[in-house]
């Protein structure tokens, strides 16, 4: 069965484990899949054009979101589009029940799977959006005590239904909607779009939801592993342009208090790194 979906997947060094996510996806009914070369132009499998997807190589690391915008504007005018990343695995049937999920419910603009990691436990792509001090607690506390209470609060449990913001691993999202907002923002290179992107969504007067009914397989971090140092400074980095978006009045006074603790969170996840 086909979808009126198109799907875009943003590539940074995968090799075949992007041809596993382009498999699932052909097997779930999406046809129209385009992939985003964002590593060294030929770093793609080229096994992938028999499959009859179609390759964008902008010949540098656009980052994710830029990534996404550039796929997603060569794709045809389908009702819906999925984002995922190259390192996922859909699993049979999710498609239909992401299609499904915002087929019947009108006011929700973005739909995300349940994500499971390979060792079949839950990922926590449900969050909700972090106050200052629920952000300064995780930043502080997550690098040195994993399962304190700010973080499990920040990670909220899993629920079907209305959420604060889903993982950009992989998503439905209304075209329409989409476009409206203007796609992922590109001042995010890496990080933290995935939030903004909801933000913006609900600021516009939609809902974003999840449901376990669509699973995917996430191998997570397949494409940072290549330049982590790099990827962990762009992480902090998104996260305070997310504060200095999204303040509104008196939270605006405390931007610079956000901006020292999560340089103070760099430091330690820096310093906690296995030296090489």
């Amino acid at each position: 069965m086909t979808h009126d979906v198109s799907a875009v997947v943003v590539d940074y060094h995968t090799d075949q484990v992007l041809v596993e996510c382009v498999d699932s996806l052909l097997a779930n009914g999406v046809q129209e899949i385009v992939v985003v070369e964002n590593g060294e132009v030929g770093s793609v499998p080229s096994s992938l054009l028999e499959r009859g997807v179609v390759l964008v190589s902008p010949g540098v690391n656009l980052g994710y979101g830029r990534g996404v915008n550039r796929g997603v504007a060569l794709t045809r005018p389908t009702s819906y589009v999925l984002v995922s990343n190259p390192d996922v695995v859909v699993h049979h049937g999710a498609v239909a029940a992401l299609v499904a999920f915002l087929d019947s419910h009108p006011k929700v603009a973005l739909v995300g799977p349940e994500i499971l990691r390979t060792d079949g436990t839950v990922y926590p792509s449900q969050r909700v959006f972090p106050n200052v001090w629920l952000a300064g607690l995780h930043a502080v506390l997550a690098p040195l005590w994993p399962g304190n209470p700010a973080t499990a609060r920040y990670r909220s449990r899993r629920s079907d239904g209305t959420v604060d913001w889903v993982s950009g691993a992989c998503f439905l999202v209304r075209r329409s909607a989409f476009e409206l907002v203007g796609g992922f923002d590109e001042r995010y290179f890496m990080f933290a779009e995935d939030m903004a992107l909801c933000w913006e969504l609900r600021e516009h007067g939609f809902e974003v939801a999840a449901t376990s009914d669509a699973t995917v397989t996430h191998l997570e971090g397949v494409s940072p592993a290549r330049a982590s140092r790099e990827m962990l400074v762009a992480h902090h980095r998104s996260a305070l342009r997310f504060e200095v978006q999204t303040a509104r009045g008196w939270r605006r006074v405390l931007v610079p208090l956000a901006s020292l603790v999560l340089s103070l969170r760099l430091v330690l996840v820096l310093m906690a790194r296995p030296k090489k």
